[in-house]
């Protein structure tokens, strides 16, 4: 499955030192790992909540293995468009493990 994940700076700079391989574990008070369905999306959370809180933002694009990441229900938060997994921070080595190739830069936000 292909998925996106907004970024701020902090965090990727995190993934780029682990090679694009993996996505940091989640901090204190983040009980959840949130990748998204779409692009558009992506670039919502991203324009709307990583610019004005940390002054830039970055979309990720990343592919995980079909047979693990079918266990997780698609979850709609708000547009038709606002689908998004939710991926317990306990469980975020495993899916590390699971994403196929290298995670992805596609577009950064100021």
């Amino acid at each position: 499955m292909l998925l996106f994940r907004p970024v701020n700076q902090g965090e990727l700079e995190l993934i780029i030192q682990d090679g694009w391989n993996r996505f940091p574990p989640r901090l204190e008070g983040q009980p959840v790992f949130y990748p998204v369905l779409n692009e558009a999306y992506a670039e919502q959370i991203t324009r709307e909540w990583n610019v004005p809180s940390y002054g830039i933002g970055h979309v990720l694009k990343f592919e995980v293995d079909d047979s693990f990441i079918s266990k997780y229900e698609i979850q709609k938060v708000g547009l038709d468009h606002h689908l998004e997994l939710w991926i317990p921070s306990e469980e975020l080595d495993e899916m590390n493990d699971k994403i196929v190739g290298k995670i992805e830069l596609l577009s950064t936000f100021k």
